[in-house]
């Protein structure tokens, strides 16, 4: 006896067919995205043809005081870089002067879009002064910081500490990390505000309105609702703040030049040091490898804390 077997359902097959991107789809696809190859092709020769040939001159020993000197090292010039002392003084330079800036730029930008997120006649005046800062050149703002504020003689910083006994102080060459930070935390202080002050401006005035409501305080609504609402904000400034700041050259260029000696020099400064003052391309180009190296990774772990943090947000209110 032989029994029948039912024919295969056709829904499956179906579902797969329509799965697969067929000859028409992947043409619409290249067609959207063909406006965007002029521009991929101008940043990987902008950007990766230099990195490329950065890393085949890190792995050369060249100095251009001997032109005749070239030979292929490998990785001894990396071996070189992880025991320089003066760069691995760059180093913690760069990481002090980026922490210091970041999160003293954070809180007073908090502490700035809190006073500016209220009603007061002329607001928008003092946010227009108060995000001034942030548009003057960086070069300009080495030399007001370092002939204006900072100058030991007529200087309006010793001016202002002259009943406290500083009358001729050299910030400059006595304090030159403090001094470079104090004139980054100016220059991004206004970025920073700006950024929790969007953030301010987009939270939900019906939880807070619930939360007084309720009889909550204003520290524990900002430390309950406020604070994790802005998290997000503070993330992204912490991250574009750290990303540029570590890259800060120009500043410290006009204010110290690195000095006294490499006190206040960090990994972009001392890598202009060794290229066009020592002329040593190989161990440079290692440098600059590593230094790249260093902030993908770094800005990699950011952007992935960041995205969670948003993912999350998405998740609760849905």
């Amino acid at each position: 006896m032989s029994t029948a077997t039912a024919p295969p359902s056709e829904a499956p097959v179906k579902a797969a067919r329509s799965a697969r991107p067929t000859r028409s789809g992947r043409a619409t696809g290249w067609a959207r995205r063909a406006p965007l190859l002029p521009a991929l092709v101008f940043m990987l020769v902008v950007t990766q043809l230099p990195f490329l040939a950065t890393v085949v001159y890190s792995l050369r020993s060249w100095n251009l005081l001997r032109p005749d000197s070239q030979a292929w090292v490998g990785l001894a010039n990396y071996a070189a870089v992880f025991t320089d002392r003066q760069f691995l003084g760059a180093a913690a330079n760069t990481v002090l002067v980026t922490a210091s800036c970041v999160v003293v730029a954070m809180l007073l930008g908090i502490g700035l879009a809190l006073l500016l997120d209220r009603r007061f006649w002329g607001r928008g005046v003092v946010r227009t002064l108060v995000i001034t800062p942030f548009l003057v050149l960086p070069v300009a703002t080495a030399l007001l910081w370092k002939h204006i504020m900072f100058e030991p003689v007529f200087g309006l910083v010793n001016f202002v500490l002259s009943p406290l006994g500083v009358d001729t102080f050299d910030w400059v060459s006595q304090m030159p990390v403090f001094s470079v930070v104090v004139a980054l935390v100016w220059q991004w202080t206004p970025f920073m505000m700006l950024l929790v002050l969007a953030g301010l401006q987009s939270q939900n005035t019906d939880a807070l309105e619930a939360a007084q409501v309720d009889g909550a305080s204003k520290r524990q609504i900002f430390v309950w609702i406020t604070l994790p609402h802005l998290r997000r904000y503070i993330e992204l400034g912490v991250l574009l703040g750290s990303v540029y700041v570590v890259n800060t050259f120009d500043t410290i260029y006009m204010m110290t030049q690195g000095g006294p000696g490499t006190a206040s020099a960090n990994l972009p400064f001392y890598v202009y040091q060794r290229t066009f003052l020592g002329f040593d391309i190989g161990q440079s180009a290692a440098m600059g490898v590593v230094v790249v190296v260093g902030t993908i990774i770094v800005a990699m772990l950011a952007l992935r804390l960041i995205f969670r943090t948003f993912m999350n947000a998405q998740e609760a209110r849905s």
